[in-house]
């Protein structure tokens, strides 16, 4: 009911992580669920969590209040949306002894990189506390197609959330003046130009292609895949808001490396250490299959 619009704060469009403050209007729609459908569903999601294969990840740091994971790409941080199980459900069977194990934010599946998970209550919230406030630094790096202008460094567009037919969720542009436009906030710095191998689309040409650096100011779904899509650079191997038929290519490319997914890879992450506020940075480095494609579109002769 949140994803179809439904629910409504102060009469403009609620998201799910949306926060509410006292004197807000709060609209819901009916919602009637009989109690054996409610224990049906709760015994669905006990079923799946079970069912979840224990696993553990490349731990970037760890003490007694958080884990800092690298993700890999093509796993999702949470079950649910036609996911059995995720990340979380994958290290709580892997930690039985483990009390408190929550995800303090997200990640598309397809990215890879940073993952945070609080280990207790307390470190929960203040985690997310600065998610929250944009006290965070979250970098990523992306390789987009076409040859990226370096002076385009800010990118201030409201998005938008809407569903396909299907009910699948995805995000656009919208006007400054959209009620239900949420403010987001995008910074690119180039990093290197580069050329994918040559392609049948471009004549035996290669196509030029870009490495950047991109930092998040505000946290909306999708936020950084839908900014450089709208700025005519679409991510390389996006499956949502990409160039598909370049995409395709470059999975069946026999010259230089493959591309087989997205190239989107949360690499930098700051913050304040929940326990004793002391600044913190954690980098991951570019998975193998990323760092190969790498190697072969940025040269560095080039």
């Amino acid at each position: 009911i949140i994803r179809s619009g439904e629910v409504r704060v102060n009469k403009g469009r609620a998201s799910a992580d949306t926060r509410v403050a006292a004197g807000d209007v709060v609209r819901l729609p009916p919602v009637r669920v009989s109690e054996r459908a409610a224990d049906k569903a709760l015994a669905m999601r006990s079923d799946s969590a079970r069912a979840a294969p224990a696993r553990e990840f490349s731990v970037l740091y760890e003490d007694e209040l958080m884990l800092a994971i690298d993700k890999p790409a093509g796993v999702a941080v949470h079950g649910g949306s036609g996911v059995s199980f995720g990340v979380i459900e994958q290290l709580r069977m892997a930690r039985p002894q483990a009390r408190f194990l929550e995800l303090v934010h997200r990640l598309d599946r397809e990215t890879s990189g940073i993952l945070l998970i609080a280990k207790k209550r307390s470190a929960l919230k203040h985690l997310q506390d600065q998610f929250r406030e944009r006290e965070t630094g979250k970098t990523y790096l992306a390789v987009v197609r076409g040859q990226w202008p370096a002076n385009r460094r800010v990118l201030d567009q409201p998005l938008v959330k809407y569903l396909l037919p299907d009910g699948e969720r995805r995000v656009r542009i919208t006007g400054k003046d959209d009620p239900d436009g949420m403010h987001s906030v995008t910074l690119v710095k180039v990093r290197s130009v580069g050329a994918v191998p040559p392609l049948e689309r471009a004549g035996g040409q290669a196509l030029a292609c870009s490495l950047l650096e991109v930092t998040i100011k505000t946290g909306r779904t999708h936020q950084i895949r839908v900014h450089l899509a709208s700025a005519s650079h679409p991510i390389l191997g996006d499956d949502k808001y990409g160039d598909f038929e370049l995409n395709k290519m470059l999975l069946r490319s026999a010259a230089g490396a493959p591309l087989k997914r997205m190239f989107l890879h949360a690499w930098r992450l700051q913050f304040c250490h929940p326990g004793n506020g002391q600044a913190m940075e954690l980098m991951a480095d570019l998975p193998a299959d990323l760092q190969d494609f790498t190697n072969h579109a940025f040269p560095p002769h080039r």
